[in-house]
């Protein structure tokens, strides 16, 4: 069972959420902590005192990404008799997470990021390595479980999976919304098992 949050979690967590939206409406480049502040309904020198400026904001948000991330695994794995069953409920929860919070691949796609701050550069190349890493495992129960091939490599078959994933998430993101995540997600399921089954 989860302990329940501290009040001081709580507020960090609807910072995060509050920086989340401004960068879906300004962009990475967009967040500061007036406008974080703004939308949490604090003056910035009340959100000064727990973040130094736009670096700890977006660590914040890099925090929140990766919880959000690391329950969708924990929520998938805890449902689904076969391996291919929880991967199946991970991609879906992949997908509805991307739709629900369309600033996070704003935020991991961003040029600021990829050049211009090396250290959340490297802490959301980490969450993502450690995402994958969790789906090899999920691989690899289906391999012992004997639905998913022994000569499938599991760390190429987590990208493969990962890849069912990301390009929708570029037309989608580079459609307004108009390119079909889901359906996309889908086809591409049925693909993967018949590559690994």
């Amino acid at each position: 069972m989860r302990a329940r949050k501290t009040n001081t979690e709580v507020r960090q967590e609807q910072i995060a959420q509050a920086a989340l939206g401004v960068v879906e409406r300004h962009g990475l480049r967009g967040l500061n902590v007036a406008r974080v502040a703004k939308a949490v309904g604090v003056v910035p020198s009340g959100l000064y005192r727990h973040y130094p400026g736009k670096d700890g904001v977006l660590d914040t948000v890099l925090d929140l990404i990766a919880e959000r991330m690391e329950s969708n695994v924990v929520q998938a794995r805890a449902n689904g008799d076969r391996a291919l069953d929880r991967l199946h409920g991970l991609l879906t929860r992949h997908v509805e997470l991307i739709r629900r919070n369309s600033a996070i691949p704003r935020v991991v796609f961003s040029e600021e990021l990829l050049h211009g701050r090396p250290a959340q550069r490297r802490r959301m190349y980490e969450i993502i390595r450690g995402y994958l890493r969790r789906v090899e495992q999920v691989i690899r129960d289906g391999q012992r479980e004997g639905n998913i091939r022994e000569d499938v490599d599991p760390e190429a078959a987590s990208v493969l999976f990962l890849g069912l994933i990301q390009p929708g998430v570029v037309l989608w993101a580079m459609s307004g919304g108009e390119f079909d995540i889901a359906a996309h997600a889908e086809a591409g399921w049925r693909l993967f098992v018949k590559a690994v089954g």
